[in-house]
């Protein structure tokens, strides 16, 4: 299950984890003009984790998920 709202200044997904036990918390995606970034609770430590995404490093995570193993550069045209 999933949830998008669309803020000011990002849209707003949140993925919830509904299928078979063990659950995961929630993750909180923000896109940004300028980056996205993702949060989620530790509740081991009980505090947010967050990592920072580039748009750059979106767009390689994009193209990864559709490509074989190996390494790849994109070229500046």
């Amino acid at each position: 299950m999933f949830t998008i709202e669309h803020e000011f200044d990002a849209t707003i997904v949140t993925l919830v984890d509904d299928g078979e036990k063990p659950l995961q918390e929630d993750i909180i995606i923000a896109a940004f003009a300028e980056c996205v970034t993702l949060e989620q609770l530790d509740p081991r430590t009980d505090q947010v984790q967050r990592i920072v995404l580039s748009l750059a490093q979106l767009r390689d995570l994009q193209a990864a998920l559709d490509l074989p193993e190996g390494s790849y550069k994109f070229e500046q045209r």
